[in-house]
Formats: C-alpha cells, sequence, structure tokens
C-alpha cells in the first residue's frame, strides 16, 4: 500500500465524508489539474466484486423501508484502515457485525447479545470509528427511545481477533452520557480526529438535532437546530416542526456542510392529508466543528448549546419547495473536490400534480430526483435526473476523484453526470439487473474515497416477513 493510500484511507474513516472528502490536497490537486488540462475524465463504473452478508437477513416491511437499509444510518458500512465493516439484524432479530480485509477477504461475522426490539425500520445500526483509539462504535434500536450502545476494546482494529467478547458491555447511555430518548444516531468524523454523534431529540413535526462529541469519553455539544417558530400555508399555521438532514459532510478544508428540509408538525399546512409536511431545501455550514452555523452568505445563524437555527433564520433556503409536492427527506449530500456542497432531493414536480394526496402512491408513480449544488458565486442550482424513481426511497451520493457525480437510486441503479459538463449529461450506467434490489441502498463512503470503490449494500427483495440476503456489491469508479 502506498504512502497516499494509506493516508487517504486514514483520513476517510466514520462513515460519513463525500467521495472528495479527503483533507489533503492531491484528489483536489487531481480534479483542478484536469480541468486545466481540458481532460477531466468522464463517470464509469465496473462491477468487480458481490458478497453476500447473510442470507437470510431479518426482512419486514415499515415507514416504507428495511431496517437492514435505510439511508438515515449514514453508515451501515464503512472502511477504516485496510478493513470494512458492517452491520445488520439477522433472522433471529439479534444485531450482527462483520468485517473483512481489502479488497477481497473473506467476511467474518458475530451476533451481539441483543435483538432488534420492534418491527421499526427507523431502527437502523449505525457505525463509527474512533482513529485515535482504534474503536468501532455501535449505535442501536432507537426511535424515540433510549439508545443501545457498544464500542471495541482500544485498537480492537488492528489484527486482534473478531469476536463479541472484544466489545464492552451493551449500555443505554453514550459511554456514560445519558441522551434520553433519541432517532436518527449517525456518527460523523470531524477533521480534528474526534468522533461526533449527531441525533435527534424530539419527535417527527416537534423536533431538534444535538451533537455529541468524543475524545476518548462522550461529552454533549448541546441542541443546534430548534423546533420554534411559525410556518403558514393556506392560512394555516404551523408553530412546531423537526429539521431533517440530509447528511453532515465535512469538505476538504474542515467545513461542515448540513443541508436540510423541515417537517411541520401542523399537518393542516397540508393540501391533502395522505401528503408529507416537508418543506423547502435549506443549508447551512459550520467553520468550528458543528460549534457555531452560517447560512450560504456567511452570515452566523445559530449556536450549538445556544440559539439554534430555527425556521425563521435568515438565508436558509437553497431550494423552495411547499408542502405540497412529497418532498423527501433524509436523502443525500457531498461536497465536491472545491468544498461545494451538491444535495440530492426527490419529490413530485408539479407536471404532475399540484397537490400529493397519497405521498407513497404517488412518488411511486411520480417521483423524481433532483441535483441541488452551490455554484462558486454562491448561486444554488438545480438540475432534474431524468429518471424515475419508481419508489417512495432515497438516494446516494458520491463524487470520484475528477469530481464525476454519481447517484444510487433505488434498487441500486447507478447514474452520473460529468463534472466537465456542470453535472447536467445525467446517464445511466448500471441498471440494477440482477440485484433483485428492494428499494433504498447504503454505500461506504469512506472506500470511495480512499479507493475509488463504491461499495453498495443492499438487500434483496422478499414478501411479508420471510428473510432475504443481504449483500455487497463493489464497482470501481473512473476509468
Amino acid at each position: 500500500m502506498t504512502d497516499e493510500l494509506s493516508r487517504r484511507r486514514l483520513l476517510a474513516t466514520g462513515g460519513v465524508f463525500a467521495a472528495a472528502s479527503l483533507t489533503a490536497g492531491p484528489a483536489r490537486s487531481h480534479a483542478a489539474s484536469a480541468r486545466r488540462a481540458g481532460a477531466l475524465a468522464g463517470p464509469a463504473v465496473t462491477r468487480i466484486g458481490d458478497t453476500t452478508l447473510d442470507p437470510s437477513g431479518l426482512y419486514f416491511l415499515s415507514y416504507d423501508g428495511l431496517v437492514n437499509i435505510e439511508s438515515f444510518q449514514l453508515s451501515g458500512i464503512l472502511t477504516h484502515g485496510s478493513r470494512q465493516y458492517a452491520a445488520w439484524y439477522t433472522s433471529s432479530r439479534h444485531a450482527v457485525l462483520a468485517r473483512r480485509s481489502l479488497p477481497g477477504g473473506a467476511w467474518q461475522s458475530f451476533t451481539l447479545p441483543h435483538q432488534l426490539s420492534t418491527n421499526d425500520s427507523h431502527n437502523v445500526i449505525s457505525l463509527g470509528v474512533s482513529p485515535a483509539d482504534g474503536r468501532l462504535h455501535v449505535a442501536m434500536d432507537t426511535h424515540n427511545s433510549t439508545i443501545w450502545y457498544t464500542r471495541s476494546a482500544a485498537g480492537q482494529l488492528g489484527d486482534a481477533a473478531w469476536s463479541a467478547g472484544r466489545f464492552e458491555t451493551l449500555q443505554r447511555t453514550l459511554g456514560g452520557l445519558s441522551l434520553g430518548s433519541i432517532t436518527y444516531p449517525q456518527f460523523v468524523l470531524a477533521p480534528n480526529g474526534r468522533l461526533q454523534l449527531s441525533y435527534r431529540t424530539g419527535g417527527s413535526g416537534n423536533g431538534v438535532n444535538r451533537l455529541a462529541e468524543y475524545d476518548g469519553s462522550w461529552r454533549a455539544l448541546g441542541a443546534w437546530s430548534g423546533a420554534t417558530g411559525s410556518y403558514t400555508a393556506r392560512g394555516v399555521t404551523s408553530t412546531t416542526r423537526n429539521m431533517y438532514l440530509h447528511g453532515l459532510t465535512y469538505d476538504t478544508r474542515g467545513r461542515l456542510h448540513a443541508a436540510f428540509t423541515w417537517r411541520e408538525g401542523n399537518s393542516g399546512v397540508l393540501c391533502a392529508a395522505g401528503g408529507l409536511a416537508n418543506h423547502d431545501t435549506g443549508y447551512v455550514y459550520s467553520d468550528d466543528q458543528g460549534r457555531t452555523w452560517r447560512n450560504s452568505a456567511g452570515t452566523q445563524v445559530g449556536t450549538t448549546g445556544g440559539t439554534p437555527v430555527s425556521v425563521g433564520s435568515p438565508g436558509l433556503v437553497a431550494d423552495p419547495m411547499t408542502v405540497d409536492h412529497g418532498l423527501m427527506n433524509q436523502e443525500a449530500q457531498a461536497a465536491d473536490s472545491a468544498g461545494r456542497p451538491h444535495v440530492i432531493i426527490s419529490y413530485v414536480p408539479g407536471r404532475f400534480t399540484q397537490c400529493v394526496s397519497s405521498y407513497a402512491a404517488q412518488r411511486t408513480s411520480y417521483a423524481r430526483a433532483f441535483h441541488v449544488r452551490r455554484d462558486a458565486s454562491g448561486t444554488w442550482r438545480k438540475t432534474e435526473i431524468p429518471f424515475a424513481l419508481n419508489s417512495t426511497g432515497r438516494s446516494r451520493l458520491v463524487f470520484d476523484a475528477s469530481d464525476n457525480a454519481y447517484v444510487v437510486l433505488p434498487f441500486a441503479r447507478i447514474v452520473a453526470a460529468s463534472a466537465e459538463s456542470g453535472w447536467s449529461d445525467w446517464r445511466m450506467l448500471f441498471d440494477g439487473a440482477g440485484l433483485n434490489a428492494f428499494g433504498e441502498c447504503t454505500v461506504d463512503y469512506p472506500r470511495v474515497a480512499a479507493e475509488q470503490v463504491l461499495s453498495v449494500m443492499f438487500q434483496q427483495r422478499s414478501s411479508g416477513t420471510a428473510p432475504s440476503p443481504v449483500r455487497v456489491t463493489d464497482f470501481r469508479l473512473g476509468v
């Protein structure tokens, strides 16, 4: 392994970096040099591997999704160093952890002494790595409830035996830090090497986002989004909401990007009861590891543990959207090598209807994904990705070393657009044939950054509650 590859693998841990989110210059210089030379390589994928994690993964449909594969995990699969890690629930409902040596080692797995508490697809397993002490962190089985948490012994990510005995006893706290009832635990690795945890307290339509940070022990940083303020539609006013994140992504310069949508607590703002009370794509960033937050213009609009970002904060909207179009929450975001944020959103365009009355049925029939990006001048631009979703599900976004964008649509279809075209020439590179993927997929962001390999984790379609295989398919990006 080269020194450069080792460096990139070390930096690309934690499960949330975009493909171009390397904290030093070579990848950025590669893309910039290619542009200057007028020879920017176009997007391409080559399928290089398929493995089965579990022939009998737990399967049930809940909130239109599966508990083993949800976009808001961020890190159901991740690479650290020369190993890849994955987590899921097997047919006995036990949580399973697995690892393999890259590029093609056999998966080793074991079950944790914990069974999924309820048939709720929110209760996913999320993974994170703290490089300073070589620990794998596991947060799971929580939806407005108390977390289940464990971590490996220090140095476990080296050559130590892979077994449940190498992990601490399961806790209902975050290593001694009480979080109360939470939802959506997501691990994020900051450029200073500290592992962070993003999570929500409160519920859908009335909740706040919070951060905690690990440096050998966990401590709370506090809430940074607020639930209060007013939003009015059709003469109806909603006074509570929650911010649904499309992700938390550190770019090449250490800036933390957060795109989001709001969900209102008062469903009376909807044109029809069967819609989604989500509106607007918003954006903020932080240059101090999530302590303070600024809008696109650079104006400070929030402080973690102090005055939160709220619906009334100025300059938040990147793409305006009413509550009437089935706008999906918690989709995808990434940053390119120049630190510009890119977001994937999806909704039912107005050419099909101006009032979504059944979000599941109408998203399946009509929804499209859109690429929203901020250009060098600070202007937000939007391009429709010209492929029907045929699903209620969400997509994933990564970049290759040439800043080409790749989106993993539902059913493990991969579409891409070139940086050279300004990300306008979207085309299908892989149609998902033969995979039989249920819908949403999750991806290994650190491996893209380190090796230009896209590992797509998915579960095959089943019916009822019959278990089905959980699999990983690997694609090499670029030419």
